[in-house]
């Protein structure tokens, strides 16, 4: 994952990126699937502001939901919005769920070894026939949507992004100036990754867990910029 300042930096400027303008059609995958399904505990890895998991508490009601994230500042949107959420590495948590998801492309921030430390412990942490949901950025979704320059400037923050996309990984630099309280201008800077994978390749970090369902889906156009999967941990 990121450190820690630069999960916080994103934290700040999400509301700039897009992010909550794409997501009801991306959750309307999870949401597809979680109706076809009987389920009483939810657990969001990487929760962020928790967006997704306040639909799942209005819609579904199911009795035990949590969010984790590593950013204490998303923790602290979370709680706000009156979600049950910890600043909490997933490995370090104990309990277990019916469905785990990992919404809004979190996996592409792992490099393989998290990625595949991840996956045990979501195995781990999943009841026996419960399922874990994810979505994947596409090598378009890398390519073609996501590398470039972005500048966005809401008159107390001025953002740039400039994105590059090299041997599988993805690479963007923050750029943030936000006024301070008395006007003046501030400046933070971080470097974020992603990296891509392919759905086999996925696949072939799985344990006890298989895949059961997998959905192409075009946010940013007509092509197909992210995979929508669902596994299911063996009984």
């Amino acid at each position: 994952m990121p450190k820690s300042d630069a999960l916080d930096l994103y934290a700040k400027v999400e509301d700039l990126l897009g992010v909550k303008e794409a997501a009801p059609a991306l959750y309307a995958h999870y949401f597809l699937f979680l109706n076809s399904i009987n389920f009483d505990s939810i657990l969001d890895v990487g929760c962020g502001s928790g967006d997704f998991l306040l639909q799942v508490k209005n819609a579904l009601a199911p009795q035990k939901l949590l969010g984790i994230d590593l950013s204490p500042v998303m923790i602290e949107e979370s709680i706000k919005k009156g979600i049950h959420a910890q600043a909490i590495d997933l490995c370090g948590l104990d309990d277990t769920f019916d469905v785990i998801t990992a919404v809004f492309d979190m996996l592409n921030y792992l490099d393989k070894p998290r990625l595949e430390r991840l996956l045990l412990c979501i195995e781990a942490q999943l009841n026996p026939g419960g399922y874990f949901l994810c979505d994947i950025n596409t090598l378009y979704g890398f390519e073609e949507v996501a590398v470039g320059s972005f500048i966005v400037d809401d008159g107390d923050r001025f953002l740039t992004i400039d994105s590059d996309f090299e041997d599988g990984v993805y690479a963007s630099e923050f750029t943030l100036f936000e006024k301070d309280t008395e006007g003046h201008y501030c400046k933070s800077q971080e470097i974020i990754e992603q990296y891509y994978y392919a759905v086999e390749k996925i696949e072939a970090s799985l344990g006890n867990m298989k895949l059961v369902a997998a959905n192409d889906i075009s946010l940013y156009g007509y092509e197909v910029d992210k995979n929508f999967l669902v596994f299911q941990k063996k009984g």
